[in-house]
């Protein structure tokens, strides 16, 4: 049997990002899973029944650390001889892709989910910059997990265009559409939820998933949704996600907002975000910058309408009046418009919300996505 090396820099984004998929994988070729050590693979290889390979590597620029991930990288492919090599995150995917190319492995897939350079700026965007580069010509194929995506990468020219491919309708992993059904949340754990977060059936709860920073637009939604709140009692807002206070932090101002307005609930990182999308009505989504965001396809499949910023990945799986709202990135003036407009009109939530699922079961059905991405693989020569 053929062999296929998966690798992403953190193991969460292994288990997360490709769940399901590396088992799906494992009936047609031998899959290793490799990520930095911790119990997060060890997880991964019990969930998808894939062997793993510990290589610690950062999610920042750590010459030092990088160059040994590179050559401990470079170890695994000469010792497992993989046909191909498949890179997801960018640290994975820099030191992945040269490590492949250095141990002559045939076939190098790099998979592009969003890219944290488009929000650098100066010197630092400079170095982003070649460092994509290097990314991609290590690899023989680069997959951009949407079609805005690619075309950035082409208006960037970070790499020819007949490198690239996009699978499916876009996304990395598609979704698990039988999971992600309002009908399938516990009607114990929907109440209970309610109940803790004090939320009753007057109230307009709007919803935020996702890493709890500035990129995210986290800073916006706060602003936009305490002004709301000042004059509308009903409504809240669940913000469910971690923190990155050393990468990306939000704004002190932010912080104390959401510590004293008594309808901004947090919650912090969760196992299972479905019963918080059951007990939402719309999900906001303000992100500056994305791939592919699995919570918009998540929180739709699950009947709810989302707002979200024009973007890539956003725009693609919303349309404007359609399954959502699309406003401007980093205007919470905007925000807090599409937000009232939904709030003033339980009827549009309804309306969207009608669109939000089959949409998602016609284009992202995660099916679909694994068949494709086989496929692909059966071609390479």
């Amino acid at each position: 049997m053929k062999k296929i090396i998966r690798i992403t820099t953190v193991p969460v984004s292994l288990g997360t990002l490709l769940k399901g998929q590396l088992k799906f994988m494992s009936k047609h070729y031998e899959v290793i899973g490799v990520s930095s050590e911790g119990d997060a693979l060890k997880e991964v290889n019990h969930n998808e029944g894939i062997k793993t390979i510990p290589v610690n590597m950062t999610r920042t620029i750590t010459p030092f650390k990088d160059l040994k991930a590179l050559f401990q990288l470079y170890r695994v492919f000469k010792k497992e001889k993989p046909q191909i090599v498949h890179t997801h995150t960018p640290k994975a995917g820099t030191v992945g892709m040269l490590a492949a190319r250095l141990a002559g492995v045939p076939h190098r897939l790099h998979t592009i989910a969003g890219m944290p350079l488009l929000e650098a700026t100066g010197m630092k965007r400079k170095i982003l910059n070649l460092v994509e580069k290097i990314t991609y010509s290590g690899a023989t194929l680069v997959l951009p997990n949407s079609f805005a995506m690619k075309d950035i990468i082409i208006e960037e020219k970070f790499c020819s265009e007949k490198k690239l491919r996009v699978i499916g309708n876009g996304s990395s992993n598609g979704i698990d559409t039988d999971h992600y059904d309002v009908k399938k949340v516990p009607l114990e754990s929907i109440e209970s939820l309610k109940q803790q977060l004090n939320i009753t059936p007057q109230d307009v709860v709007f919803l935020f998933i996702g890493r709890v920073v500035k990129d995210k637009g986290i800073n916006e939604l706060v602003e936009a949704f305490n002004t709301i709140s000042q004059s509308r009692s009903n409504a809240k807002l669940i913000i469910v996600g971690g923190k990155e206070a050393e990468l990306d932090p939000i704004a002190p101002a932010t912080e104390a907002i959401i510590a004293s307005n008594n309808n901004i609930h947090e919650t912090g990182a969760v196992k299972d975000i479905r019963p918080y999308v059951a007990v939402s009505d719309v999900l906001a989504f303000p992100s500056y910058r994305e791939g592919f965001p699995n919570v918009v396809l998540q929180a739709s499949c699950m009947e709810k309408p989302c707002i979200v910023t024009d973007i890539n990945g956003c725009n693609e799986i919303i349309s404007n009046n359609y399954n959502g709202l699309i406003i401007p990135p980093k205007d919470s003036e905007a925000l807090r418009k599409a937000m009232m407009t939904l709030y003033d009109n339980p009827n549009k939530i309804k309306e969207l919300a009608v669109n939000a699922r089959p949409n998602i079961i016609n284009k992202y059905k995660r099916e679909l996505i694994w068949k494709e991405l086989l496929e692909l693989y059966n071609n390479l020569n």
